[in-house]
């Protein structure tokens, strides 16, 4: 074929030029170049564009390229194909402040409640801010130690809760592929051999004020008659956590059978708790039942409300209340540490008793499997003997 039969030719269909190389004339009118070849014994067609844009002489190079690529044994059409087209993007991997984020949502059905969900954001919030913008295959000791030593000694518990967050959040991202090795926010065998020993963690005693002198502040207590006074006697008498005081509502109180029943999803452990209520706990309850009229009608409604509609008191009214009275010798919760103390001094009974009366977890997992009762009977009976201890000794 020349280049001016190229140009003069019009019969349509295909025209050999050799080699597999063909000119097209379609019914139109227009002609195109093709390479025909044969893969997996079907007859191929490969185009190599028109006789507008592509002269003879560049028709035979490309049919010469295409022949190079059978002869490797490869389809020249999918190799056009390959270098034609931009390889597909590749998934874009979440860095690690992405990844915790969903993980948190993730695993938080598991929570035991919001509270613990938020505790997780605040924590990882706060000291894990430098590793968000990180991938997570990028993060290494390093990394770690930059965050736990500053708080490592300084706040035991808090640096020991973010390691542990840490090491979850970076098992989950190498299980998920998107690193691997070791992870170096592990203590035992790796962090520990490079953070100094915690003496233990500092969580501190809340400082407990001794039995002896909790009837006085019972009676001042009394005599105040305020919801936040109200509350602190009921936290006393219950011996119960100030958060469980505070987010207690009517329809937990059964006056009838004198118990407070606690759901588990408010509970440390997790389970559901009875108290049994005493005659001062029980006078408490009525106070407040006066002093917000149809409260007990609501079952919803806190016993003990705050100032804001529809929220309870709060924890830093209840504390301001009591270092207005007793000033900074004592917290909320070390009324139950002042409890346990007068019962393990002045009481004969069981320290097992004493320790449900608190919510405590008793025994190892086989006994508590086979102690399915709460001892609510004698556990009354201590807590009608605190209660006793409490009003007798306080005028």
């Amino acid at each position: 074929m020349t280049a001016r039969k190229v140009a003069t030719i019009s019969a349509p269909g295909r025209h050999a030029d050799g080699n597999g190389l063909y000119l097209v004339v379609e019914k139109s009118g227009a002609k195109r170049w093709a390479f025909l070849f044969r893969w997996d014994g079907k007859l191929k067609e490969m185009g190599l564009g028109g006789v507008t844009s592509v002269t003879l002489a560049d028709a035979r190079l490309k049919a010469d390229e295409a022949r190079r690529v059978l002869a490797d044994g490869r389809n020249p059409i999918e190799v056009r194909r390959a270098v034609s087209e931009p390889p597909a993007a590749l998934p874009t991997a979440p860095t690690f402040g992405e990844f915790m984020d969903n993980l948190i949502e993730e695993i938080s059905p598991g929570f035991r409640n919001a509270k613990h969900i938020q505790q997780w954001r605040n924590s990882m919030r706060d000291y894990a801010a430098p590793l968000r913008s990180k991938q997570c295959d990028e993060v290494d000791t390093k990394d770690i130690l930059a965050i736990l030593q500053p708080i490592w000694t300084k706040k035991a518990e808090t640096a020991s809760r973010v390691r542990g967050r840490l090491e979850r959040v970076l098992d989950a991202a190498k299980a998920k592929g998107l690193r691997t090795g070791e992870n170096p926010a592990r203590l035992r065998g790796h962090l520990d051999a490079l953070l100094p020993k915690q003496q233990r963690l500092q969580r501190g005693h809340h400082a407990a004020m001794p039995y002896p002198d909790v009837p006085k502040l019972v009676a001042t207590l009394s005599e105040n008659g305020s919801v936040s006074a109200l509350c602190l006697l009921f936290v006393i008498f219950t011996a119960a956590r100030t958060g469980e005081v505070l987010g207690a509502t009517w329809k937990e109180i059964d006056l009838a059978n004198s118990l407070w029943v606690i759901p588990a999803g408010r509970m440390k452990a997790g389970r559901e708790h009875r108290v049994p209520l005493t005659a001062g706990a029980i006078k408490v309850l009525e106070q407040m039942a006066l002093l917000r009229p149809g409260a007990d009608e609501k079952g919803d409604a806190y016993v003990f409300p705050g100032a804001r509609r529809g929220r309870p008191l709060s924890q830093m009214t209840l504390l301001m209340m009591l270092r207005r009275t007793v000033g900074e010798r004592a917290t909320t919760h070390g009324f139950r540490s002042s409890f346990r103390d007068w019962a393990g001094e002045e009481t004969n009974f069981p320290r097992e008793v004493a320790e449900q009366s608190l919510a405590h977890t008793v025994g190892d997992q086989t006994e508590r499997a086979y102690r399915r009762g709460d001892a609510l009977e004698k556990r009354r009976n201590l807590m009608a003997a605190w209660d006793a201890f409490l009003q007798c000794t306080g005028s």
